[in-house]
């Protein structure tokens, strides 16, 4: 039950990396965005992996924690790209 919980709050976590990255894409700009932000979350989501093999309980969920790193994977993309942008607007 522990792990079924555990995969619940990943996945509701987790659902928020694509919608942010949709918008995050249409808008073509940075601002708003946070690398701090996104750092806190990375960090948080491979000290959730190293728990698992330090604990020796890896198990299914370790999938969800992969799939939403690399949803936030490609939020990082995006907001290498949008700054990117940003400074082509700016002439830097």
């Amino acid at each position: 039950m522990s792990a079924l919980l555990e995969a619940v709050m990943l996945v509701c976590f987790g659902l928020s990396w694509p919608i942010n990255a949709m918008k995050a894409w249409k808008s073509k700009t940075a601002v708003g965005t946070s690398s701090a932000f996104l750092a806190l979350i990375t960090f948080g989501y491979i000290a959730g992996i190293a728990s698992k093999f330090v604990g020796g309980n890896v198990n299914w969920v370790l999938a969800v924690y992969i799939i939403n790193l690399a949803a936030l994977g490609a939020n990082w993309a995006i907001y290498a790209r949008n700054r990117l942008l940003d400074k082509r607007r700016l002439g830097r």
